[in-house]
């Protein structure tokens, strides 16, 4: 898998670079606001093709989902799911392999 700072140094497509710049500006937008990056992109094996999966992480499940308006609003992301915190932290320690690989693989935007 890919760092972050290797897909910026990457950044093979112009949408790609708009959604490394703008997550942070929307995530700081939205109180206690996360995106996460997940599937094809985070992993490293995307293609022409790949769509951009996200996830809105906030204190709240309402704030995730303005989180995840905000990010759809701004075109930054194709598939938003919109979780709590909480919620997150439950998904990603739990049984299910699909929300273990997510929690594995998963590359947090709004950070510098």
């Amino acid at each position: 898998m890919p760092s972050l700072a290797a897909i910026r140094e990457q950044g093979h497509s112009a949408r790609l670079r708009a959604l490394l710049a703008g997550a942070a500006e929307v995530a700081a937008s939205q109180p206690g606001g996360e995106v996460w990056l997940f599937g094809s992109l985070a992993r490293g094996d995307w293609d022409a093709c790949s769509d951009v999966d996200l996830l809105a992480i906030a204190p709240n499940q309402q704030l995730a989902d303005a989180l995840a308006d905000a990010l759809l609003g701004a075109r930054l992301g194709d598939d938003v799911l919109a979780l709590s915190q909480e919620r997150w932290k439950q998904l990603r320690s739990g049984d299910d392999p699909y929300w273990q690989a997510i929690g594995r693989d998963a590359l947090r935007l709004d950070q510098p």
